[in-house]
């Protein structure tokens, strides 16, 4: 009789705090995407539920990025770059938190992606829900430096290799 087969479930992201994977990139630099959402929010959930959960996009973020989950309402401080941000009125429902406001530059839309370079200095937000395939391309995008060279536009209108 033939064992069967092992099937490997796949792996999940390896997320980290804002403190954590700015600590790690200073020892080595990598991009880092924040994954800026809300308890309440459906989206977020989805994107928890099928984009994040893609084996590819697993894979992909964790050999290319340090993840963060930041969620907008945070009630703790958080510590970045030698500031203190805080939330302004934690006991409040929905209040936002500095950090969260900061990184999106006020448009407060969840889900929201926040990309960092590989010196904690911001290089785009993407904002919204993707499916696997769409965010995967984004995802090379940004790990692979293509927006030094290229608008978005020209980088999705390449002819496939």
């Amino acid at each position: 009789m033939m064992a069967k087969a092992q099937t490997k479930a796949p792996a999940a992201i390896t997320w980290y705090t804002v403190e954590k994977a700015s600590e790690l990139n200073s020892k080595k630099h990598k991009k880092i995407i924040m994954d800026v959402y809300t308890s309440w929010c459906s989206w977020c959930k989805k994107m928890d539920a099928e984009t994040f959960t893609d084996p590819e996009v697993v894979a992909y973020m964790n050999e290319n990025f340090y993840p963060v989950k930041l969620n907008a309402e945070e009630k703790t401080p958080i510590k970045f770059e030698g500031k203190v941000y805080l939330n302004p009125d934690p006991e409040r429902s929905r209040s936002v938190h500095e950090f969260a406001a900061m990184m999106l530059q006020g448009q407060m839309s969840y889900p929201s992606y926040v990309f960092l370079d590989g010196h904690n200095k911001q290089v785009t937000n993407l904002p919204g829900y993707h499916q696997a395939p769409e965010f995967l391309k984004v995802l090379k995008y940004i790990a692979e430096e293509q927006y030094k060279k290229m608008s978005w536009q020209d980088y999705v209108n390449q002819p496939a290799k």
